[in-house]
């Protein structure tokens, strides 16, 4: 898990969660992001006025994926493909 908020830190939000809050096309852009990088944040703005651990958590059951960490308005999130992973040291 410090490995993966070492790396993560240095991204860019890749997913916007705006005041509308989990819709079906910040779903779909989370999903596909994830399913890309395997690696991923997310941020909630300002403006939505939503809890940011609750919707990221949230985001994460939704994605099948794990919460790493939530800091201010940003969560990381993680899911290892099955093949071809580019983090072989994370063990399931």
């Amino acid at each position: 898990r410090q490995q993966l908020r070492g790396m993560a830190s240095l991204m860019p939000a890749v997913v916007q969660i705006e005041k509308d809050g989990l819709s079906d096309a910040v779903i779909d852009s989370a999903r596909a992001a994830i399913t890309a990088r395997e690696l991923i944040k997310a941020h909630v703005l300002n403006n939505a006025n939503l809890p940011t651990k609750e919707t990221m958590e949230d985001l994460a059951d939704m994605l099948g994926a794990e919460l790493i960490q939530v800091i201010g308005h940003y969560g990381i999130l993680f899911k290892k493909k099955d093949k071809k992973s580019k983090y072989e040291f994370i063990k399931d």
